[in-house]
C-alpha cells in the first residue's frame, strides 16, 4: 500500500503521545502511532496492551505490530507483522507514505515516532531503519 500524506502531525495531550500521517484533512488513508505517557500497568500487560499501538483509517488497531520502520528522502516505510494485518485492515504488510510536509514537521514527527516505538515491552519494538 502506498499513499501521499499531506497531513503530518504530533499531539501530546499529557496522557497519550500520537504521531500520525493522513492523506488529507478529511482522512483518506491514515496511520496513527500512539503510546501512553505512563508506563504500562499489570492490566495492560495482561491484555497485551503493554506497547505502542497503530490505528488505521477504519479504526483498525494493533499493539506492537511494526517489525521495521524508517524514513528516508521524505518517505515513511512501515513493515507490519503479518499476524497484525487482519486487525489493521491492511492487505499488505508493507506501507510506504510520501510525506508532503515541511522539514520541521517531518523532524517533529520522527522524534515523536522514536519515543512512541520505544514504549512498553522490548520484544514489541521494531527495527528502526534511518529514523
Amino acid at each position: 500500500m502506498t499513499f501521499k500524506a499531506s497531513e503530518v502531525g504530533v499531539d501530546d495531550d499529557g496522557e497519550v503521545l500520537t504521531a500520525g500521517v493522513a492523506e488529507d484533512q478529511d482522512g483518506g488513508a491514515v496511520l496513527m502511532f500512539m503510546c501512553m505517557l505512563d508506563e504500562p500497568d499489570e492490566q495492560d500487560v495482561h491484555t497485551g496492551m503493554d506497547s505502542y499501538c497503530v490505528v488505521t483509517a477504519d479504526q483498525g488497531t494493533a499493539y506492537g505490530a511494526v517489525t521495521e520502520i524508517g524514513i528516508q528522502a521524505g518517505v515513511l516505510r512501515v513493515v507490519f507483522a503479518p499476524e497484525a494485518l487482519p486487525a489493521l485492515g491492511l492487505p499488505d504488510p508493507e506501507v510506504e507514505v510520501t510525506l508532503d510536509a515541511d522539514a520541521d514537521a517531518i523532524a517533529e514527527f520522527t522524534e515523536a515516532l522514536k519515543r512512541i516505538l520505544a514504549y512498553g515491552r522490548p520484544e514489541a519494538r521494531p527495527a528502526l531503519t534511518r529514523l
